[in-house]
């Protein structure tokens, strides 16, 4: 690994708690090789701010503080930590310590650590479970990935339905197995299907003699155990939902999703469809330099296609613009302006398709208010750019052509940025992966294309 990443000093004070004195004193203990200033100085931090550190720091420096202090190691800590990074920070703890950090998951977290990692290690967390977790561990495994079932946690506070607030209310008090946080107790009938559940504060602010079927949610929902993460994080989001009980194919209680579980899938997605949108797939700062050039390539190689197909259309009118050089002069702004207009309109469309919000029912309104918007916006820029090379050219016929072009491609851009992300959904493509490219040369083309074909027919 190469330790490009900056040195930890340098990292600015961007609201943590992890502050520059903090980091500064830390980077002093390992140059010192003082591990008790440095167990004194981690040990108070919170495992995000601890995860958020080894991100932070350099390869040789990651290795130095985990063989220096990885004692008190925390499993929240290995959960926080990025997926790109797990592999290697596993690969420094000793077996006595990662056992007894990952005890103290619940089994969703376990899963979700164990879910990327290389068979030898997978096998060695699992082997540190108790015959109980590493069998509920491995059920949920055995589903599809980036599904509910890998989502969910086997923890669930269940009582029968027809159980009073009394009789929950003891029975919780004496269970010793609890989870650490659970927001609902989730009712199932005899056969183990749930029909609802009740929040903590209605069970305690209820007479002991009121039965729990008085005061469900209204709010219950059941999710499948094979529903994709994103769709049970959209219904998360879309019914305001604290947590959900998964259920098997015969509608059986197996487990429960929470909220954190849900919008850390949702803020997953937006990170995702956010790298994506820029070509750069599932990148970290701490990727190596290699992984990061051959994660690009591809759609760089991509981008170089449709640039050279662009220029192909510039090559065409090479006459033209041997005659008229201003032609050469104004034909990146007309091409650039068609392709800010085409990125935001499909920045909106990605992101309304993540969130359900373009649908085959409005996508005729939607495409309708981006020709629309794209039209008011090519008028002004129009009369904007055609005043402008009027007094730069003293050419009017320039000016209209120049005109007419930014109207005609901010149209194309608009609707551009709608109808390719559609069409790649509608073929099973991801919008936010292939997109970009695709709609930039949609632009490109267009404007040279209308600018230099009208410049031919109305000024030569």
């Amino acid at each position: 690994m190469t330790d490009e990443s900056p040195d930890l000093e340098e990292r600015e004070d961007a609201g943590y708690a992890l502050d520059k004195a903090t980091v500064h004193a830390i980077h002093e203990a390992l140059l010192s090789d003082d591990d008790a200033a440095l167990r004194a100085l981690i040990d108070p931090l919170h495992p995000a701010d601890v995860a958020d550190l080894l991100e932070q720091v350099s390869g040789t420096e990651r290795r130095q503080l985990l063989t220096r202090w990885s004692g008190s190691m925390a499993g929240e800590i290995l959960s926080e930590l990025d997926e790109s990074l797990r592999e290697e920070v596993i690969e420094y703890l000793e077996p006595g310590i990662l056992a007894e950090a990952v005890r103290e998951l619940d089994s969703d977290d376990v899963v979700d650590l164990v879910e990327d990692l290389e068979q030898d290690q997978q096998d060695l967390i699992l082997d540190s479970l108790s015959d109980a977790d590493r069998v509920a561990v491995e059920l949920s495994l055995s589903y599809p990935e980036e599904s509910a079932g890998r989502l969910m946690q086997r923890e669930v506070v269940r009582v029968p339905e027809d159980w009073t607030v009394g009789e929950t209310i003891d029975f919780l008090r004496r269970e010793t197995q609890l989870p650490e946080q659970f927001y609902h107790v989730i009712l199932v009938d005899p056969r183990m299907r749930p029909t609802g559940y009740v929040t903590l504060g209605k069970l305690l602010g209820s007479p002991r003699a009121a039965p729990l079927s008085d005061i469900v949610e209204e709010s219950f929902r059941t999710i499948p155990v094979s529903q994709p993460e994103e769709d049970v994080a959209y219904a998360f989001n879309q019914y305001h939902l604290i947590s959900a009980p998964v259920v098997d194919e015969d509608d059986r209680l197996v487990g429960v999703i929470t909220i954190d579980d849900a919008m850390a899938v949702l803020d997953e997605e937006a990170e995702e469809d956010l790298l994506r949108l820029a070509g750069v797939g599932d990148e970290r700062v701490s990727d190596r330099t290699l992984k990061i050039a051959r994660q690009r390539f591809p759609w760089l190689f991509v981008n170089l296609a449709t640039a050279i197909l662009a220029s192909l259309v510039i090559s065409q009118f090479e006459a033209a613009l041997t005659q008229v050089v201003a032609l050469a002069v104004l034909m990146p702004i007309v091409a650039s302006m068609g392709g800010n207009a085409g990125t935001q309109s499909l920045t909106v469309a990605v992101r309304a398709l993540a969130t359900r919000d373009l649908t085959g029912s409005n996508a005729v309104r939607v495409l309708t208010r981006e020709a629309v918007a794209g039209l008011l916006n090519g008028a002004a820029f129009a009369l904007i750019m055609g005043v402008i090379a009027i007094l730069w050219f003293d050419t009017p016929i320039l000016g209209a052509v120049i005109a007419i072009s930014m109207v005609v491609n901010l149209v194309v851009a608009a609707l551009a940025g709608i109808l390719v992300p559609l069409a790649l959904e509608k073929v099973g493509i991801d919008p936010a992966l292939a997109s970009g490219a695709f709609v930039t040369t949609v632009t490109d083309v267009v404007g040279f294309f209308v600018f230099l074909g009208l410049a031919v027919i109305l000024m030569l």
